[in-house]
Order: C-alpha cells, then structure tokens, then sequence
C-alpha cells in the first residue's frame, strides 16, 4: 500500500524526468535545427547594429548559427540541476543525433537518385524556354550538400565546444563550492562557443567550400569576419542568458526539490 511519501516520491521523481526531457528535448531539437539550416542561408545583421550598407566591415552569420545559444543553455541546465554524467549524455545524444540526421539525407538522395546528379550533389538547374527553373527535387539536394559539409563541420565542432562546455561549467562549480552562477555560465559558454566558431567556419570553408565568399576578397578577412560575426552573436546571447538560467535554475530547484540550494 502507497503511503503519502510514497506518492510524494514519485510525483518529484515524475517531474524530474519530464523536466530532464524537455530539456534535452530542446537542445537535440535545436541541435537538429542547426545543423540542417545550416548555412544554406547567410543573414546580414550589419544595419542592426550600426554598420554602414558601405562599409567593407560585415555582421554576418548563417541562419544555423541563430538557435545554437539555446543548446548551451540547456547543457548549463542540465549540468546545474542534473549534474556532469547527464549532461554529458545529452552531448553523446546529440553525436549520434548528428550521424543519424546524415544518414538519413544520405539514404534519402541514394533512392531514386536523378540520372543528372552531378558529382558534386546538386542538380542542374533546367532550361525552359531560356529561363532558368528548378527540376523536381533542386531544393532536396542543395539542401542535402549544405547539410553533409556543415553537419561534418558542426559534429567535430560540436563535440569539442560541448565537453568544454560542461568541463569548465564543472570546474568553475567545483572552484567556487557551488556559488557564483553567473561566472560559471558565462565562461564555459564563452570559451566553449570561441571554439565551436573557429571550428565550424574554417572546416566549412576548407572543407565543405560553403561560405559565400565575394570573388577576389582576401580570404583571411574574409574568414576573420565570419569567426568575429558568428562568436559575436553568440557571446551576446552567453551574456544575456545570465538572468533567465537564475530564474530558471532557482526555480527549478523548488520545483523538482533538488537539494543543495545555490547562493547567489
């Protein structure tokens, strides 16, 4: 017969699962977000942040790059709430998750495949009556060949800023017994994300030859300022965050009755 703190028990229990899910549900959904989007779409934020239309300095970041600061978020989650080992299986998780999303696309171009593929993965665009048009399926694989170059560069990437991520959050936590959420958060994220740009803008472009590059620009400036754009976005919204994984965290805390409150 169940007693009322046998009730209690599993009701926290419960939550603490469903919470764990959500989480990483989150962080795998965004991590499969990104790597698809990719960079099939570069988006130019230089006017939003004052940058003259005619200067040769820009803010540009793939559209992949817009829900990567949710996946630390979470992983900060996790590591705070359900410590080390759990996060870390998130991360393996999102491996595999990587590997699974180019399977996939793999078996998806292999059936079937048009007779004009080209060697490089696309389709041709057709000729009719002198304009150009998609055939049936263009949008697939140029889809499927951004994805193959990027989700290679994301998963070497990935898994690197990932460990550290969660190496130095632990770290941090373990140097400053518990307090000073903020420290921990902002230079595992920080540290962790200046790896993950370097990372995945060199090995997408010497790789995956995926970044829109003007013809006869200095490649070294040009990379520089994809690295400098995409960490850039990316340190903002580490800092940003800060508040909301207080919020979050403390409440959760009560919530799941994790014991060992932080001190703020």
């Amino acid at each position: 017969m169940f007693t009322s703190n046998n009730l209690t028990d599993q009701l926290i229990q419960r939550r603490r699962e469903w919470v764990f899910l959500l989480v990483a549900g989150i962080f795998l959904g965004s991590l499969t977000m990104l790597n698809i989007l990719g960079v099939s779409r570069f988006i130019d934020l230089s006017s939003y942040i004052g940058i003259s239309d005619t200067s040769d300095i820009r803010f540009v970041v793939a559209v992949g790059v817009l829900p990567y600061p949710i996946t630390f978020l979470c992983t900060d989650i996790i590591s705070e709430i359900y410590g080390r080992k759990r996060a870390n299986m998130v991360v393996w998780t999102g491996l595999f998750l990587n590997l699974w999303v180019l399977l996939v696309l793999w078996f998806g171009g292999w059936l079937e495949a048009p007779a004009n593929l080209g060697a490089d993965g696309r389709l041709p665009l057709e000729l009719n009556n002198g304009i150009a048009s998609a055939p049936h399926g263009y949008a697939f694989y140029e889809i499927r060949t951004l994805t193959f170059g990027a989700t290679f560069a994301s998963m070497i990437a990935y898994i690197t800023a990932q460990f550290v991520d969660v190496h130095v959050y632990h770290l941090l936590k373990k140097r400053t017994e518990g307090k000073m959420l903020w420290l921990r958060n902002n230079v595992s994220t920080i540290t962790s994300q200046l790896i993950d740009s370097v990372a995945v803008i060199l090995i997408t472009h010497y790789y995956a030859h995926a970044l829109p590059i003007p013809e006869g620009a200095v490649i070294s400036t040009a990379l520089m300022s994809f690295i400098l754009s995409s960490y850039l976005f990316k340190f903002f919204f580490a800092l940003v965050d800060t508040i909301p994984i207080y919020i979050v965290v403390k409440y959760l805390r009560g919530y799941l009755k994790v014991e060992d409150e932080l001190s703020f």
